[in-house]
């Protein structure tokens, strides 16, 4: 495995952001992980965010909710979910994996067995939307205990005080929202956006990753000039869901958001993109 750290070394050597496309595992089909998360490698993913179903997602839009409502009736669950990740390693996926899941499952799975299956499953990363970091001391514990980083989110209404909390806790990443609201596709990117990530960046020299509303390749273009990485869901999963061919729909859109973001090294040679010097 890649550790989360070495990538954004290494993408940071060379002047780029991160791609980190995020999929609902069990959707379309139970097993289609095994073919999409492979494709998104060949597309260009330099990390994946593997989604765990569940039935409240509530910082979730409608795609990945329904994405997830399909997942479940698939027969999908957080053990299960675990055991996929692992054969993924199995079959040779090296890229880090980062999970995402609502705490209910894990609470009920048992934190010290969770953070214990995980690491044995060869996840690095683990975001839990819905545990504020005032809740996540047993957790975060849990994941230290097996080298698994707890990723922390932070908003665009997340003051000071919110943003020292997190900095000073946070590792692996930050996960910035770029909006308020929930997951999913926007038209255009809020014009704070930049804004945002500077504040946050002049508390932190990890890397930052933004996620919610980027839907199209000129999206993660204007995201890798400001920050260290670039997450996609929801519009993946449309692409994926739409497509004749799920895998090479996923494989094509990934592709298409790294050229953007390719094109986006390339307006500025020989220069870092912004932010990916601070790391």
């Amino acid at each position: 495995m890649i550790s989360i750290e070495a990538t954004f070394n290494r993408l940071r050597a060379q002047g780029r952001a991160a791609l980190m496309p995020f999929i609902t595992m069990g959707f379309p089909r139970r097993e289609s992980a095994f073919e999409l998360v492979p494709a998104l490698v060949e597309g260009g993913a330099d990390l994946i965010e593997l989604g765990v179903p569940f039935s409240d997602p509530v910082a979730d839009g409608a795609t990945i909710q329904a994405a997830s409502q399909r997942a479940l009736q698939n027969g999908m669950s957080l053990a299960l979910c675990l055991q996929q990740a692992a054969e993924l390693r199995s079959r040779g996926v090296q890229v880090p994996f980062v999970l995402m899941g609502y705490y209910n499952p894990i609470f009920q799975m048992g934190e010290s067995t969770f953070a214990r299956c995980a690491a044995e499953a060869g996840i690095q990363g683990v975001i839990v939307p819905d545990l504020p970091p005032e809740e996540a001391d047993s957790l975060q514990a849990a994941l230290r205990a097996h080298g698994l980083h707890l990723i922390f989110l932070l908003a665009p209404t997340s003051d000071g005080t919110r943003v020292k909390l997190v900095t000073h806790r946070a590792s692996g990443f930050i996960y910035l929202v770029s909006l308020t609201g929930v997951t999913g596709p926007r038209d255009r990117l809020p014009p704070d956006l930049e804004q945002f990530v500077a504040r946050v960046r002049r508390a932190t020299s990890l890397p930052l990753a933004v996620g919610f509303g980027i839907a199209r390749p000129e999206h993660a273009a204007h995201v890798a000039r400001i920050a260290d990485g670039v997450i996609v869901g929801s519009a993946l999963l449309k692409a994926i869901d739409r497509g004749d061919d799920p895998v090479a729909a996923a494989r094509q859109f990934v592709a298409d958001l790294r050229a953007g973001i390719e094109a986006a090294r390339a307006a500025r040679p020989g220069e870092a993109p912004q932010g990916v010097d601070n790391l």
